[in-house]
């Protein structure tokens, strides 16, 4: 262990458990400090981690015992605390998206480059065997050249199972931003970085109902659209047509397609590490399920940290992810303007994922940031 990476945890609500089940205990990093608001909060994570300590969040940013800082906070303190990391010298793996506005994001980029240290980003669910094998599929010609795509999302809103869903609802939410970096993602991964959108917006509820905790039946305002649907001209010219909805309550809709000159894929849900792909070859009948191929097995969140972490690895990292924001910030800068909007990013597709046993890259040994 004393090899091991030193991360440091700023933000400890929901998704926090998650990751510290994948990351505690693991040979390639050890959780020195915990962090939070809640300083209650953040000593009872740490009781349960041998080697950290409860400390407040400006303390943890200027720690010496902290290589990386494992952001977890809401979005709208993606930046500021990236930033403070930053300006202590430290590398950062952060919850998508990067941050809440783009040129927040931008801001975390460039000083990040101007001090020198690494920065990464969830989503990493698009590293695990659904989605990587999938991309196998498509570079292996299985649907030949692809001619377009779909992505759909459609969900009633996390009001009814979230305890605190506020932030679903204001500046940084909403369905696009929340759940579009997993299906955005994925879309890079398939078919590469994004050259310009379309996009339509709406809100139908100007609030929700919490349904479930201690503020179950409070109402909450809905400050932002809450169905965002659009095109995405891809830079190889393939078009996606992309729908994310809070004002639904289900659908039929794969979440993923992909349409060639020589087949049809269906891609499994990319909020989830696996998942069946199954392709419908031209002149075939029916929908064929396919072997998996590729991806981290038995994928966990965290997963997204160990690989930034690795040799070779940072598939999850800033530069797609602040392609990943602007995309969507320009799908709902379109809706607003009713016009098409032409990106200033790009990013380079992440290297594809071999077929990785659980057991390895769970165990793997400790690698610093280059």
């Amino acid at each position: 262990m004393g090899d091991a990476h030193r991360v440091g945890v700023v933000g400890l609500g929901v998704i926090s458990g998650t990751y510290l089940d994948t990351l505690a205990g693991h040979p390639a990093v050890r959780v020195t400090a915990v962090a939070d608001l809640d300083a209650a909060r953040a000593a009872a994570a740490a009781t349960a981690l041998p080697d950290a300590r409860a400390l407040t969040v400006e303390e943890l940013l200027s720690s010496p015992d902290v290589d990386t800082v494992l952001n977890l906070t809401t979005p709208a303190a993606h930046a500021g605390i990236a930033l403070g990391a930053i300006a202590h010298g430290k590398h950062v793996y952060g919850e998508k998206p990067l941050a809440a506005g783009l040129e927040d994001a931008r801001a975390v980029m460039t000083a990040a480059a101007q001090a020198g240290v690494r920065v990464g980003c969830a989503p990493d669910t698009v590293l695990g065997t659904g989605v990587q094998t999938a991309r196998a599929a498509v570079e292996a010609g299985s649907v030949g050249r692809p001619q377009f795509a779909s992505a759909v999302m459609v969900t009633p809103g996390h009001e009814r199972w979230h305890p605190h869903p506020d932030f679903y609802y204001t500046a940084g939410g909403g369905p696009l931003l929340d759940m579009g970096p997993y299906y955005l993602s994925a879309l890079v991964h398939l078919l590469g970085p994004v050259r310009a959108v379309t996009g339509a917006a709406g809100r139908l509820r100007a609030e929700r109902v919490i349904g479930s905790g201690p503020r179950a039946g409070e109402r909450i305002p809905v400050e932002v659209d809450s169905h965002v649907s659009g095109v995405l001209e891809h830079v190889d010219g393939t078009l996606t047509t992309l729908t994310t909805s809070f004002d639904g309550v289900a659908t039929t809709a794969a979440p993923i397609e992909v349409h060639g000159e020589r087949g049809s894929l269906c891609v499994p849900d990319p909020n989830r590490f696996d998942g069946e792909v199954r392709l419908h070859a031209l002149g075939d009948t029916q929908w064929h399920p396919l072997p998996v191929a590729a991806g981290y097995e038995d994928g966990a969140r965290g997963l997204g940290l160990l690989d930034f972490l690795a040799p070779g690895g940072g598939r999850a990292n800033g530069e797609l992810a602040l392609h990943v924001l602007e995309t969507m910030t320009a799908l709902l800068r379109s809706a607003a303007e009713g016009r098409r909007v032409e990106l200033t990013t790009s990013a380079a597709v992440p290297a594809p994922v071999p077929w990785t046993a659980a057991a390895d890259w769970k165990g793997r040994s400790a690698p610093s940031p280059a």
